[in-house]
């Protein structure tokens, strides 16, 4: 015992704290007793911790994207000089982009940004044990610049998903860690600290759906897009998207707030299959709730109401909202969507009826809600998915849209300052604005001349019954 109490003597004479001198006393009273006397490794920091806690989740992915050849010499010299593209089929150059994604359930749903998986024809990715596995693209949504792949499995392979944090737990000047494959090297990490909770995105003119990115000084490079920043915890608290291009040590990454959003937006029975469900639900930790109902949509009429907690879909009970989403879709028939749901305490069944969105959203309904009598032109786009204008075919008598002197003729090219693909966009846009707000329609008009045509564009103001 003196022997011990001079140990710990000399330790609180010194610099020591009160935590050393407490790990001395244990490790002697260990040493005495005859238990091996071992010391905490000290390299096993938080930050390795979370390292380790996040890795397994985090992979590395690869596109091709094929390229229409216009220049043989082009061609020639790439075939030859540049190692990065290859010859692809007649008349077409295979591009490779290399960037990073996060597994974020175990049936292996990958997140990444839309921007790594754009315009690929083929996608696959390497996880952290080396093994390389073919991809296909589930959703993406350009907007929030949020896709969702899915490994190509046996459908008995479980993969190791990572943690989302709570939506905003943010500390400014907390320890981040970005994860990822810069510049093709592989699997690697660099720390840094939470610079700003929200920062505006740098690329000016950038059709981004995006409010507020964090800022972290941790080293994001070209090959970072799509990986996760994680906090001490291991959990995903956002998703590396950009780098500030005059700037140094200062990188960009989407929140789990902006990424929540963006999946619910887009991984739907309307975004994936063009089928009307009419509801939409928390992307975030369960339970599952429903944060919005379509007026007269499926949803609505099966009953279903904001702030119901969803239970079960199709006989199963969702782990998240992915897993939610997939059960909802599975099959290659979906209009039947049986949900057990529970509603102020309350246990109950429901079962809702989807329908093909075109057979609500469609010519009939513009002209109810407009008047106005429109057929689709075609693409403007080569790729044949750009937005397309709609020729007014008649306008209805003693409507709003006659009294604002649309005619027939005119050209309609976009509702609410967006162009659209198709006639249920349009209708979806016409149908999603406020009932105590008008419809702003831009039109073109083309009038004959004596040398010709006189085209002009110009605005109306529609409400929308």
């Amino acid at each position: 015992m003196p022997l011990l109490l001079h140990s710990i003597l000399k330790i609180g004479s010194g610099a020591a704290t009160w935590a050393g001198t407490a790990m001395v006393f244990a490790l002697t009273v260990a040493s005495a007793m005859g238990a091996p006397a071992e010391l905490p490794d000290i390299r096993r920091t938080p930050v390795v911790k979370a390292i380790e806690r996040a890795m397994p989740s985090v992979v590395n992915i690869a596109t091709e994207e094929l390229v229409a050849i216009r220049d043989p010499f082009e061609s020639m010299l790439r075939e030859f000089f540049d190692p990065y593209h290859r010859q692809g089929p007649s008349g077409q150059r295979v591009n490779k982009n290399l960037g990073s994604g996060v597994i974020i359930d175990e049936d292996g749903f990958v997140l990444t940004n839309a921007h790594v998986t754009r315009r690929a024809s083929r996608i696959w990715v390497k996880l952290a044990n080396g093994i390389e596995r073919e991809c296909e693209l589930v959703v993406s949504n350009p907007r929030s610049d949020v896709a969702l792949l899915q490994i190509k499995a046996d459908g008995k392979e479980k993969f190791t998903p990572i943690e989302f944090a709570e939506n905003n737990d943010l500390l400014l000047g907390e320890t981040v860690i970005a994860l990822g494959n810069p510049f093709g090297l592989g699997g690697s990490v660099s720390q840094g600290i939470l610079s700003s909770k929200n920062r505006r995105p740098p690329i000016e003119g950038e059709q981004l759906d995006i409010a507020d990115w964090l800022q972290t000084d941790a080293a994001i490079n070209p090959g970072n897009s799509g990986g996760p920043l994680v906090n001490l915890r291991g959990e995903l608290i956002g998703m590396n998207v950009a780098i500030m291009p005059t700037g140094q040590g200062i990188g960009f990454a989407i929140p789990v707030t902006q990424i929540s959003r963006g999946l619910s937006e887009a991984l739907t029975p309307e975004g994936v299959r063009r089928m009307w469900f009419g509801a939409r639900v928390s992307a975030g930790s369960p339970p599952i709730k429903v944060t919005k109902v379509e007026p007269e949509s499926p949803a609505e009429l099966a009953g279903l109401q904001v702030g119901d907690e969803i239970l079960k879909v199709k006989g199963r009970t969702p782990r998240n909202f992915i897993h939610y989403s997939a059960l909802l879709m599975r099959g290659k028939e979906i209009q039947d969507a049986p949900l057990k749901i529970r509603r102020d305490g309350k246990e109950m069944d429901l079962t809702v009826h989807l329908i093909p969105e075109g057979d609500y959203f469609n010519e009939k309904l513009i002209l109810e809600m407009t008047g106005i009598t429109i057929e689709a032109l075609g693409s403007r786009s080569s790729s044949g998915i750009g937005p397309v204008q709609f020729i007014v075919k008649n306008v209805k008598e003693d409507s709003a849209a006659k009294k604002a002197r649309i005619a027939p003729g005119q050209l309609l090219r976009g509702v609410n300052g967006a162009q659209f693909p198709d006639v249920v966009s349009l209708a979806r846009a016409l149908y999603s604005t406020p009932k105590d707000e008008d419809a702003l329609l831009h039109m073109r008009y083309r009038r004959r001349r004596a040398f010709g045509f006189e085209y002009g564009d110009f605005d109306v103001e529609l409400p929308i019954r």
